[in-house]
């Protein structure tokens, strides 16, 4: 207790002011984690592969009536990279369409489209983008015509 005397009693708990953001890979820390000084449990524990997921399920949510009224299946997935030959020269894919016997599927690859954006406006821009051009593809319509924005 001697080596404590010049806190006078006073005990504190985390340090003030900002939580850093250390190299770059988001809050961390009592904000971020669930437990005693966060007992709300705030959501920002989400990892970036989650986040973009979400981002192409609220997407996908918002071109429902266009799924119900086109006559062709189509799966929306997600990838993290595409798998490229190691001769390729030509820039990575953001996105496909892939047409099947009975489904047709669209896939996005995270992380060549959010590296190529600044902020989340535009993340969620591009993926946008990517979805309504690729769906226009399959469905051979005009991309403008899908966009509900």
């Amino acid at each position: 207790m001697a080596e404590m005397a010049h806190l006078r009693g006073i005990v504190s708990g985390p340090r003030p002011g900002r939580m850093r953001d250390r190299r770059g890979r988001g809050i961390r820390g009592p904000k971020a984690l669930p437990g005693p000084l966060s007992p709300d449990s705030v959501p920002s524990h989400q990892t970036p592969r989650q986040d973009f997921d979400a981002l192409v399920e609220a997407i996908v949510d918002a071109l429902a009536k266009h799924f119900e009224a086109e006559p062709d299946q189509v799966d929306i997935v997600t990838e993290e990279v595409p798998l490229l030959p190691a001769n390729w020269s030509n820039p990575v894919p953001t996105s496909v369409a892939v047409r099947g016997p009975d489904t047709a599927r669209v896939i996005l690859y995270r992380l060549p489209l959010t590296k190529q954006c600044r902020s989340r406006a535009e993340v969620e821009n591009a993926t946008w983008q990517a979805v309504l051009d690729r769906l226009a593809e399959i469905w051979q319509v005009s991309p403008d015509d899908l966009d509900p924005r």
